[in-house]
């Protein structure tokens, strides 16, 4: 089996919850046929779209960065937590701007820039670079408020991207994305973004240090000294595997899963590509492998 060191990266377990965004009704995904699994989170689409009471004051948007973070009035910067937009290079050397990344910014802009906001942050408040980490709510004008995350997922123009403690609302998030992939806008438009077969081994090679969702059969689930080892090949040294961690194995306890039940199941996973013994995602928590059958 492939023994992964590092223990970043993102696989998803949750259950895809579609029908109508805007009424806050939840459903089966007609696409995909995913089911909602036990990590899905219990905040449900509809009390998602709209802030919870005292979730504090408003702050003003003074400054849009890109697709997902903004500055507020008290010079505070808002990374969106939930959600990962196209990447700007933002100053930062050899950076190789993302597709859309532009489109995303200006789709920022259009639904936050010099407009209140309130904040509610539902895991870990502020990461290691100073920012709050918050799920943030645009107030629109008219008495109502627009979920900033909510939005840009529909648009196409993020994806859903979360960690072990911000894990809010995953399963409001999936159905916002859902629905643009469903209608193959903004980024689900471009080959780059398209979700990829656990047996284009080409391209997931070629993908590495990219973020990617990833389809396929577990064809083998194994515990091995505390790790798991989901193998959608039947050659461990080449093909793709999903491992968690001894350490990451407690949040999948925790929800009552034993990673040896994704054993011949169809599932969605997605997080970031390296290469040990071929492709392979480290999975740190457990909101995030949709099981599609």
């Amino acid at each position: 089996m492939k023994r992964q060191v590092s223990l970043f990266g993102a696989v998803i377990l949750g259950g895809l919850a579609v029908a109508s965004i805007l009424l806050g009704e939840e459903g089966g995904d007609p696409g995909s046929g995913s089911q909602t699994g036990p990590l899905a989170s219990s905040s449900g689409v509809s009390s998602c779209a709209v802030p919870p009471a005292g979730a504090g004051r408003a702050f003003d948007v003074t400054e849009v960065v890109d697709g997902d973070t903004i500055v507020l009035d008290d010079r505070s910067e808002v990374r969106m937590v939930g959600i990962q937009a196209p990447k700007l290079p933002l100053g930062r050397r050899n950076f190789v701007e993302w597709p859309l990344a532009k489109e995303a910014r200006d789709a920022a802009v259009d639904i936050a820039s010099r407009r209140e906001v309130v904040l509610w942050s539902g895991g870990s408040d502020e990461d290691r670079h100073g920012r709050r980490l918050a799920h943030t709510y645009v107030q629109d004008g008219q008495g109502g408020t627009i979920w900033f995350q909510g939005e840009m997922l529909r648009r196409g123009l993020a994806r859903v991207y979360t960690f072990p403690d911000n894990r809010a609302c995953v399963t409001a998030l999936l159905a916002h994305e859902a629905v643009a992939r469903e209608e193959g806008i903004g980024m689900w438009s471009l080959d780059t973004y398209r979700i990829i077969n656990a047996n284009e081994l080409q391209r997931l090679n070629a993908r590495e240090g990219s973020y990617e969702l990833i389809e396929g059969r577990v064809r083998e689930a194994k515990l091995i000294n505390g790790r798991a080892y989901l193998n959608f090949g039947t050659n461990y040294r080449d093909d793709f595997t999903v491992t968690i961690s001894p350490r990451d194995m407690k949040l999948f306890r925790d929800a009552g899963i034993n990673p040896t039940d994704y054993e011949g199941r169809i599932v969605r996973a997605r997080g970031w590509v390296r290469l040990f013994n071929g492709p392979s995602i480290d999975a740190t928590h457990p909101e995030q492998i949709e099981i599609l059958r």
